[in-house]
């Protein structure tokens, strides 16, 4: 759409070049999300960050969505811009999303708890797809108007400036609505308990929490008092920049972080690879064109459709049901195998390949995609770490991820299309993308190496991970619990554990 409305003199298409960094530069703002927003969230709490990030989305949605070029600033600038402080924003939502509802769920249930946020992305997908199907619906006799988009001119032209504009800014009305729970969400007793030592008001927490009730209110004067001796009588170590070098340059607490964020970055530059031939493979199933720019527009929003049910949302789901069963780690490990496969098939049998048959593999990468790496990536990270550096090492194994993607989209972008002829349309326009699926096939391969890296997480506390239950075959004396008052309230986070579990 933006190459009808800002590129109508070069044919209505969006130069390659500034498709490519406008996407780059989401990717990019994300990066700078998933860390800054990670490691805020573990200095000043969860509580105090959940929120912020979701008003720097809203707030970039709709200012881009209100972008216009003009003499002295370029569209292409202003839409880069803006999407730089958007990604910043959804970086954010990654380690806070994950490590809120970990540390929040029962042991029983918190993968699947995990999976159903993350699953919520096919949701999004789908009624963004639908959004562009009712806006399309809704300009029908204007967009018939034009047979191209090189002659989308006049009232065409207006009717698609209106279209992108609603389709990016409707993206800010479900943010509205969830800006609300995320501000009135408590802190995590986890957090004020292990990293604010607060332990009077995180047994009140705890309290209130298994009750139904936001939020504990304890006597502040006991309160006072249990804050001015703990620091003596807590013996959990305290986050800091020497403290967390010397966690991580341990081998068995480094190899954790080495392995999810590795096959976070192994996985994300074969996932938004892939993303890059939705073109082709719209094409494949007849959804690639049209007599008129309303069938193009059309097609694409309902081809769109299609690929998310087809693959997409029942992967996610498919994962919220077994991961709790099967185990996080195994649903990656079979995910990055069948990948393997998959995309060794459609590499090196490509040109042997029919257009259904290639539908037919695009449709099992991508359910093995969420059914696997996609959703466990995201779920082990907010588990296997210590509450003082959860969600800071849930934004590092992020951020390598969004790295992948960038790679994805600046490396293997261009390579797909080496040595295409120019106008060249279908499968002649990605002369090289077989090439391109045989270095993802091993890029899955290498996955299954940083996958063995990661522990099993099913159906264990957040503090056996952590290394902080004696008894456990992972403890850690560094990380032990140090003793308790007898007039304590609390004897840690696990008590909502055993709470939940009555």
């Amino acid at each position: 759409m933006w190459g009808v409305v800002f590129w109508q003199e070069i044919g209505g298409v969006i130069p390659s070049s500034a498709d490519t960094a406008i996407k780059v530069a989401t990717s990019g703002g994300t990066v700078i999300g998933q860390l800054g927003f990670g490691a805020l969230a573990d200095i000043v709490g969860r509580k105090k960050m959940y929120g912020l990030e979701l008003m720097v989305i809203i707030f970039a949605t709709l200012a881009q969505s209100l972008s216009s070029d003009s003499p002295a600033v370029s569209i292409t600038g202003l839409l880069i811009f803006w999407r730089v402080i958007m990604g910043i924003g959804i970086g954010g939502d990654y380690p806070l999303s994950s490590i809120i509802t970990s540390e929040f769920a029962t042991t029983r249930w918190r993968g699947a708890m995990m999976g159903s946020v993350f699953a919520m992305q096919g949701i999004g997908q789908f009624v963004a797809a639908m959004v562009a199907l009712i806006v399309t619906a809704g300009f029908k006799e204007s967009l018939m108007s034009a047979k191209t988009v090189a002659q989308c001119g006049g009232v065409c032209g207006i009717a698609v400036d209106k279209m992108w504009r609603v389709v990016i800014g409707f993206g800010a009305v479900p943010g509205c609505v969830a800006l609300y729970y995320r501000l009135t969400i408590p802190e995590t007793p986890r957090y004020t308990f292990d990293v604010a030592r607060d332990v009077e008001k995180a047994g009140e927490d705890v309290k209130a929490y298994v009750s139904g009730k936001p939020e504990g209110h304890p006597d502040e004067i006991r309160r006072v008092r249990a804050l001015e001796s703990d620091d003596e009588v807590l013996e959990t170590p305290k986050a800091s920049w020497a403290d967390f070098y010397a966690h991580y340059s341990q081998w068995r607490y480094g190899k954790i972080l080495l392995g999810t964020a590795g096959s976070w970055f192994l996985l994300d530059v074969a996932f938004y690879g892939l993303g890059l031939n939705n073109t082709i493979i719209l094409t494949a199933i007849g959804y690639g064109g049209g007599t008129d720019v309303y069938e193009v527009f059309y097609n694409n929003a309902v081809g769109n459709l299609i690929l998310v049910c087809a693959g997409a949302i029942p992967g996610y789901w498919f994962t919220v049901a077994t991961v709790d069963v099967v185990g996080r780690k195994p649903i990656q490990l079979g995910g990055f195998t069948i990948l393997t496969i998959l995309f060794c098939i459609i590499g090196f049998a490509y040109n042997k390949l029919s257009a259904h048959a290639l539908l037919g593999l695009y449709v099992l990468c991508q359910f093995f995609f969420n059914f696997g790496p996609n959703a466990t990536t995201f779920i082990v990270p907010g588990e296997c770490f210590p509450t003082r550096y959860r969600s800071t090492s849930h934004g590092i194994s992020a951020a390598s991820g969004k790295i992948g993607a960038i790679i994805a989209q600046v490396v293997f972008g261009p390579l797909r299309t080496r040595g295409a002829e120019k106008g060249a349309k279908g499968a002649a326009a990605s002369p090289w993308l077989n090439h391109v699926m045989q270095i993802f096939a091993a890029f899955m391969f290498a996955g299954i190496f940083t996958t063995l890296l990661i522990p099993e997480t099913k159906r264990k506390t957040l503090e056996e991970l952590a290394g902080e239950v004696p008894g456990t075959p992972n403890y850690d004396p560094h990380h032990g619990r140090g003793p308790r008052r007898a007039n304590d309230t609390l004897a840690g986070p696990k008590e909502i554990e055993s709470e939940q579990k009555h």
